[in-house]
């Protein structure tokens, strides 16, 4: 039996805590973020880890930093044999692995070394990938960048989502944290070094990430609204004739293949708008938008929307004028 620390913040990580909590190994503490202040007030709790510490009778401890000497000392008092990374928020110094016996082990949702960062789903989506899955690996003080010590992989749906996607990572991943920390505790496990050649980034999202290129290809910007599904979402502009642009957030889109983009066709000039049927042009093929939602409304199908709003063939889907 091991002495667990288990170290997450964000739902993706609650698989793996609450598989754990039902194997033989004894978990002695969650680690898992502060509350965050918004505009001066407390945010509504909404850490799921929190929940299930609770219901364990798991003790909580959230620091603003754990790599501070008292947070160190809080682990160390622990008597870890490992601590279990998944979803946490914050990189670990080597002090602060070396607080447990074993050090630390991290489930991250790519195929390492592909995808190191904080937004692996959703850049694999982004960029097209059929097949992703996860990797558990042991902590070092690179970032997703310690030996393999478990990868289990996943087919990517055509139509699949990145909250879709990431729900079943986290899944598959639960179990692969329970195999890896039971190889641990036998003397079994094997690590075996990622090919630093083979490395691609995963960064962070940003809000601009969101905003539609019309040059590109009408699959790539179906991927797109695939993989930001979550956050920031994947948002135009219609450049209206007669009145002030109009951002939409387009919530689901495929290519479509029987509407012809004519040769030298502007990219992001509508097509199509009858109907149910919003067809836009794009750098190579052309994109029918299925549902949208303009700023401050709902999400419309798209003959809804079409109905509300006087869309027509012609006009422009792109970058607000500055």
């Amino acid at each position: 039996m091991l002495r667990l620390i288990m170290m997450g913040t964000g739902p993706f990580a609650v698989p793996t805590f609450r598989r754990l909590l039902q194997t033989q190994h004894r978990v002695e503490l969650l680690v898992t973020r502060p509350p965050r202040a918004l505009h001066g007030k407390q945010q509504a709790d909404v850490n799921p880890m929190r929940e299930v510490a609770r219901s364990a009778n798991v003790p909580i401890f959230e620091p603003e930093s754990v790599n501070t000497e008292e947070a160190r000392a809080r682990l160390a008092g622990c008597q870890a044999d490992l601590l279990v990374v998944c979803d946490y928020g914050q990189i670990l110094k080597s002090e602060t692995i070396a607080t447990a016996r074993l050090g630390g082990i991290n489930l991250h949702a790519s195929l390492l070394p592909k995808y190191r960062g904080a937004a692996p789903v959703q850049w694999a989506i982004y960029h097209g990938e059929t097949e992703t899955g996860v990797s558990v690996f042991q902590l070092t003080v690179g970032v997703d960048a310690g030996p393999l010590l478990a990868v289990a992989r996943v087919s990517i749906g055509g139509d699949e989502t990145a909250i879709a996607l990431e729900s079943r990572l986290s899944d598959v991943g639960a179990a692969l944290v329970v195999d890896t920390v039971a190889a641990l505790a036998a003397g079994t496990a094997r690590p075996l070094e990622q090919d630093a050649q083979l490395a691609s980034r995963a960064p962070r999202l940003k809000k601009t990430d969101g905003q539609v290129d019309w040059t590109r290809s009408a699959a790539a910007i179906s991927n797109q609204i695939r993989a930001l599904a979550g956050w920031p979402k994947t948002y135009t502009d219609w450049l209206r004739p007669d009145g002030p642009a109009l951002r939409l957030i387009l919530d689901s889109a495929t290519v479509e293949n029987t509407v012809e983009n004519p040769a030298g066709g502007l990219a992001g000039q509508v097509l199509l708008a009858e109907g149910d049927r919003l067809v836009v042009a794009a750098g190579t093929g052309s994109l029918r938008i299925e549902r949208l939602q303009p700023a401050g409304k709902r999400v419309l199908a798209a003959g809804e929307f079409l109905r509300g709003y006087p869309v027509r063939a012609g006009q422009v889907f792109g970058p607000a004028p500055a």
